[in-house]
């Protein structure tokens, strides 16, 4: 899909509602801009997925003298068992 736009007097872009509907930019989306020759391309950053193993593994308490590394000692036993 081509549309044509124009760079405002600060070198503002409007990207077309068409397109930022197609892929999903919203208010404040952080994107990507890089330069390939004489082209300008602007990508979506997909937002980074939180790994289950890292959200759930970091535990605290006050009965502990120190941080428990769940995903050290996970990873320990996988290795152990293959």
């Amino acid at each position: 899909m081509q549309k044509k736009i124009t760079v405002g007097p600060k070198g503002e872009v409007v990207i077309p509602k068409e397109i930022r509907e197609k892929i999903g930019i919203k208010e404040y989306s952080e994107l990507i801009i890089d330069i390939l020759d004489d082209s300008v391309i602007i990508r979506k950053i997909k937002p980074e997925s939180v790994s289950y193993v890292n959200f759930y593994s970091t535990t605290y308490s006050r009965k502990l003298k120190k941080k428990i590394d769940i995903k050290k000692i996970a990873e320990e036993q996988y290795k152990g068992n293959t």
